[in-house]
């Protein structure tokens, strides 16, 4: 039964909206912003801007997959599962378009166009059908790729990140990719998407995040040039040990193991 109170709709629409990913994003903007040295009002407007956009993809994508998701039955989807209307989640998912519009230019023309197009528009055209191609991955690079850009290019000045910087969020966001369809790789298979996880199957696709999350970690430490510190070497040799245990063991220890890495990566990232 579809809830039919605004109030009521407001934890289904968090559901919807794929909260943990939408958190994830939204969390490592702000961490970018500080550590890029925005000031304050600067940084949470293009945090707000980022948030803003995931939840547009996340209620986005629930919308064009229902008819799927309601053919394999996924009572995690509330809107697939009747208990949430798709004309609450279309009138939520204007709403979060226009404010991410407005939000993102008001970060500067140049940091608003990248995201919309390159972030955002990468959510939108891995939903509308990249997803069910081999070049699935290439949404998830272009957005963590780009996000350093929107971020630094929101500061006054703005001004672009350096390439190793782009390159290691482009490696974490294909990682990224492949470790977050690893749990639906039947379901999907079953509605007929077969992005490139699908294609490699459970256990390549598990070994190649893991591989590209070392080469990620290689980037970030080594990327800035110079003599890198003693702890980005200690954080390195973390993730390489890390590797080892996911090209060496399967399953749920394998997937503990990237996701692990994927958080000391993303420390890296901040720090360096």
């Amino acid at each position: 039964m579809q809830s039919q109170g605004s109030a009521a709709s407001i934890p289904l629409l968090v559901r919807a909206c794929h909260p943990e990913p939408t958190a994830a994003v939204t969390t490592l903007t702000a961490l970018l912003a500080v550590a890029a040295g925005l000031p304050a009002g600067r940084a949470a407007l293009v945090t707000a801007a980022v948030f803003t956009g995931q939840l547009s993809i996340g209620w986005s994508n629930d919308l064009i997959d229902e008819p799927r998701d309601r053919r394999v039955r996924r009572a995690d989807k509330p809107l697939a599962a009747g208990d949430l209307s798709a004309r609450t989640v279309r009138a939520a998912l204007a709403a979060a378009v226009a404010a991410c519009v407005v939000l993102s230019l008001l970060c500067g023309w140049r940091s608003g166009l990248t995201h919309l197009v390159l972030g955002v528009g990468s959510g939108w055209s891995y939903n509308l059908g990249l997803k069910r191609t081999a070049v699935s991955w290439l949404p998830y690079a272009a957005a963590f790729g780009t996000l350093p850009a929107v971020v630094q290019l929101a500061g006054q000045p703005g001004r672009l990140p350096p390439g190793w910087l782009m390159a290691g969020g482009a490696l974490l966001g294909i990682a990224a990719h492949l470790v977050n369809a690893l749990p639906d790789l039947a379901d999907d298979a079953a509605t007929g998407v077969r992005g490139l996880p699908h294609r490699l199957g459970q256990r390549v696709s598990q070994v190649l995040a893991t591989a590209v999350l070392l080469a990620a970690s290689t980037v970030v430490v080594l990327g800035p040039g110079g003599w890198p510190p003693l702890w980005s070497w200690a954080a390195l040799a973390v993730t390489a040990v890390l590797a080892g245990v996911g090209l060496r063991w399967s399953g749920a220890v394998a997937f503990r193991a990237t996701v692990a890495i994927a958080a000391v990566d993303v420390a890296l990232l901040i720090t360096r």
